[in-house]
């Protein structure tokens, strides 16, 4: 990709209609990938008064996707209860029932 084709169509197209939608809440990420660096990329970013902070290359805590995978990895690894068990506990309170180790079972 050029940096003519990042302006044009990523940056024009799509970043500065999501930047006009959020306003003052958006920052935008950049690595130092060469269509980035471009001279004229960073006087259309100034012009468009869009505020931008540099995103290493490598960077796993800063990445998004990061954090969605360690939430499905979770999920995965623990499945939901079946329908059944899923009000066990409210119904042992309910009806008087009481176990000692309660907690380490739900």
């Amino acid at each position: 990709m050029t940096g003519h084709i990042y302006r044009d169509v990523i940056l024009e197209q799509h970043v500065r209609l999501f930047w006009c939608a959020m306003c003052a809440e958006f920052l935008f990420m950049y690595d130092h990938a060469r269509p980035h660096r471009a001279n004229f990329i960073d006087e259309y970013l100034e012009s468009e008064d869009i505020t931008r902070t540099y995103w290493p290359a490598y960077s796993p805590y800063l990445n998004p996707i990061e954090h969605l995978w360690d939430m499905l990895d979770r999920l995965a690894a623990y499945p939901p209860l079946p329908p059944i068990y899923r009000h066990f506990r409210e119904h042992c309170l309910m009806n008087g029932v009481i176990f000692p180790m309660i907690r380490l079972i739900i």
